[in-house]
C-alpha cells in the first residue's frame, strides 16, 4: 500500500511534514510513502534521516497551491502543483491507498471531489473531524465540519448515511447519530433542520437519536453529529479556542503561585492526561469522506507528531474500504424528501 504525503501544504512545510511522514514508516511497516512534491528540496531534506529507501519514493511536483489563491482556479491552472498530481497518482494507481495533505483546505476539497471523483450516489462529499469525548477510549463524529457551507435536505441525510458507515468502520456498532441544533426537543432548529429532522427518523439503516446542543458534542452520548458544513465548523473552531483557552488558564492558575505550582506537582499527571486528550495533534486529521479513495486534511498549521498521526490514520482508512461501506449503506435507503 503507498500513502501519497502532500510534502509542500501547510504552514510548516516541508521539514515538519516529511519528519512526521518518516516517523509514521518507522511506527507502522505496513505501507509504502510517496513524498509529493519539489523532488531537490525533498532529496535535500530527507537526507537528516536514515530510514529504508525501498519504501519511500518522491513524486515530483514544482508547483504549489497556497491558501490565498481560490481553490477552482488553482486547481485547474497548476496541474503540477503537490495537490493534483498526488490526485492524479492516487485516482489512477490501484496501489495508492490514501493522500494525506496540511495544505489549502479548499484545494483538497475542490481536487478530491473533481479529480478523484464522488461516489456514486453522494451529492456533496463532507469533511468529518474524530473528536475525543470525556468518556475514556470513546470517540464522535462531526460532519460537515467546513467542505460545504450551504446545505439541501439531502446533504444533511446523506451526511447521517455516510457518519453511520464511517463509525461502524470504526467499530461502533449501532451508532448513534444526532442532529446539531439549538436543544434537543424534536421541533427545535431551523428550516433546514425541519425538513431534515423527520427523514432521518425514518431511515431503517442507521440508529438517529435526535437532535443534539453543541455543548453535547463532546459528551460521548453520541457517535455521529450532523450538520451543515457552516454550523459543523462554527461549532468546531468554538471547541478548538474553548479547549485552548482552558488548558491555558489552567497552566497559568498553576504556575501563577507557590501553592499553585505546590498543588501541581501532584496534579501533574492528571494535566498531561487531559492536554493528550484535547490535543488535535494526537489525533490526526480530517476524513474527506464520499469520494472514492481515502483523503485527510490534517491542521494547516500540524507539526510532526500530528502528521506522523495523520498518516498512520490514513494507513488505517486505506484498509476499511469505506467508500464500498458508504455505498452499501446509501443503498439501503430510498429517501423522499418533501413528499
Amino acid at each position: 500500500m503507498k500513502i501519497l504525503v502532500d510534502a509542500f501544504g501547510g504552514d510548516n512545510s516541508p521539514k515538519e511534514i516529511i519528519a512526521g511522514s518518516i516517523s509514521a514508516l518507522e511506527e507502522n511497516k505496513e505501507f509504502e510513502l510517496v513524498l509529493v512534491g519539489k523532488k531537490e528540496i525533498i532529496e535535500e531534506e530527507l537526507k537528516g534521516y536514515s530510514f529504508d529507501s525501498e519504501r519511500v519514493s518522491i513524486l515530483n511536483a514544482e508547483e504549489v497551491i497556497t491558501c490565498e489563491e481560490e481553490p477552482t482556479v488553482a486547481i485547474r491552472r497548476k496541474p503540477n502543483s503537490s495537490i493534483s498530481v498526488a490526485f492524479k497518482e492516487l485516482k489512477e494507481n490501484s496501489e495508492a491507498g490514501a493522500f494525506v495533505s496540511a495544505g489549502s483546505t479548499g484545494a483538497v476539497l475542490v481536487g478530491a471531489t473533481l479529480k478523484l471523483g464522488r461516489i456514486k450516489g453522494v451529492n456533496r462529499p463532507a469533511l468529518c473531524p474524530l473528536l475525543p469525548t470525556i468518556v475514556d477510549g470513546k470517540q464522535v463524529l462531526l460532519l460537515d465540519s467546513g467542505a460545504n457551507a450551504d446545505c439541501k435536505p439531502i446533504n444533511m441525510v446523506q451526511f447521517a448515511l455516510m457518519g453511520s458507515a464511517y463509525a461502524e468502520s470504526l467499530g461502533v456498532k449501532n451508532p448513534k447519530i444526532a442532529l446539531l441544533s439549538n436543544g434537543t426537543e424534536d421541533e427545535k432548529g431551523n428550516a433546514l433542520n425541519h425538513e431534515v429532522f423527520p427523514v432521518l427518523k425514518s431511515l431503517k439503516s442507521i440508529n438517529f437519536v435526535g437532535n443534539c446542543e453543541a455543548r453535547d458534542i463532546l459528551s460521548g452520548e453520541y457517535d455521529v453529529i450532523v450538520a451543515d458544513g457552516f454550523s459543523g465548523n462554527v461549532a468546531l473552531k468554538s471547541m478548538e479556542g474553548a479547549i485552548g483557552v482552558v488548558l491555558k488558564s489552567i497552566k497559568q492558575g498553576v504556575y501563577g503561585s507557590i501553592k499553585g505550582k505546590i498543588g501541581g506537582l501532584f496534579l501533574k499527571k492528571t494535566f498531561s492526561s487531559l492536554k493528550d486528550k484535547l490535543d488535535y495533534n494526537n489525533k490526526g486529521g480530517a476524513l474527506f469522506l464520499g469520494v472514492n479513495k481515502p483523503v485527510i486534511k490534517a491542521h494547516g498549521s500540524s507539526k510532526r507528531l500530528a502528521i506522523k498521526n495523520t498518516v498512520l490514520q490514513a494507513v488505517e482508512y486505506a484498509k476499511f474500504n469505506i467508500s464500498e461501506k458508504i455505498t452499501e449503506k446509501l443503498n439501503q435507503e430510498e429517501i423522499k424528501i418533501g413528499e
